[in-house]
């Protein structure tokens, strides 16, 4: 693809990059025809819609250019007949729209279906409000918990090996010393339980 045919695009929301680190809130974007499958008798021609992040180099000198700039490449093919800006970012909102199926399926789906269409619906609207309090969770917590997938919630901040002991008509919470993860936790509870005034 010619440098001319890259076009800039700004996400109206940053997306998390896992690769780099970071939140992202701009790329470029470009297309082609492309035929998958040349050859054969299922052969299919549509569009490719190509996608590149620019990888920034950290010991670059803000003053100075990069010789030779590097991306990274994300690719799509698509017979959508949509402008090239709105498939794109259609592409992208199943990408986050998979990504929550994951972690619903990795968690509470995975004991779906029940002989039960009652059940099933019961379950499922459980599943939906465990799934966006644990994604609360996660984002009271702070830091890359915001990112985390919910699995790793519940298993490090949730799932938490503690002790309840009543002391002085108080409830007091005894966590493992040494604890990696005490930080988040403290963060969660301190923010859902703020101390009295």
């Amino acid at each position: 693809m010619k440098k001319a045919q890259w076009i800039d695009i700004r996400y109206p929301q940053a997306v998390w990059d896992d690769d780099a680190g970071r939140w992202i809130s701009d790329a470029q974007i470009a297309e082609t025809t492309y035929t998958a499958f040349a050859g054969t008798r299922h052969q299919v021609t549509a569009r490719l819609i190509v996608r590149r992040i620019r990888r920034d180099d950290p010991t670059q000198h803000p003053d100075q250019e990069e010789l030779v700039p590097a991306y990274r490449y994300h690719a799509v093919f698509t017979d959508s007949p949509y402008t090239l800006a709105q498939a794109e970012a259609q592409h992208r909102q199943h990408a986050i729209i998979e990504q929550i199926n994951a972690d619903l399926i990795a968690g509470p789906l995975a004991h779906l279906p029940s002989g039960r269409f009652s059940a099933n619906d019961a379950w499922l609207t459980c599943a939906g409000i465990a799934h966006n309090l644990t994604r609360a969770a996660g984002h009271l917590a702070a830091g890359t918990w915001t990112t985390a997938r919910t699995a790793t919630i519940r298993t490090r901040i949730i799932t938490v090996a503690a002790r309840l002991a009543h002391r002085a008509r108080t409830i007091q919470l005894h966590l493992p010393q040494h604890w990696p993860w005490q930080a988040a936790f403290d963060n969660l509870f301190t923010t859902v339980h703020p101390a009295p005034g």
